[in-house]
């Protein structure tokens, strides 16, 4: 089973032998919403991400997926929608960038 990102985010913290203190310095964040977004009551921000990405020195793209997927999972549970709307948003996805190399 996956985790959350915040569950994700604090399993690299603590394998990096990072405080929330720390941590929360190298994100500009405090340790009290760090710890928040660890236990999933608060949101990470997007824009957060480049740089949470440089202090593990992981791949950018593969924090995105990690990030967004929990964004999408929770909105599908949130809206009590049915997985198929993952398969028709690749569709539309497909469409967009169809769309948008063509302009």
């Amino acid at each position: 089973m996956k985790q959350s990102f915040g569950e994700y985010l604090r399993k690299l913290r603590t394998e990096h032998g990072l405080t929330l203190t720390q941590l929360g310095a190298k994100l500009d964040l405090d340790s009290a919403n760090l710890s928040k977004i660890e236990n999933g009551k608060r949101d990470f921000d997007e824009k957060r991400l480049k740089k949470m990405a440089d202090v593990f020195n992981i791949n950018l793209d593969q924090l995105k997926i990690e990030f967004f997927s929990d964004l999408f999972a929770k909105k599908i549970c949130e809206s009590n929608c049915s997985t198929d709307v993952l398969s028709v948003a690749e569709e539309k996805v497909k469409y967009l960038k169809n769309f948008k190399s063509k302009k």
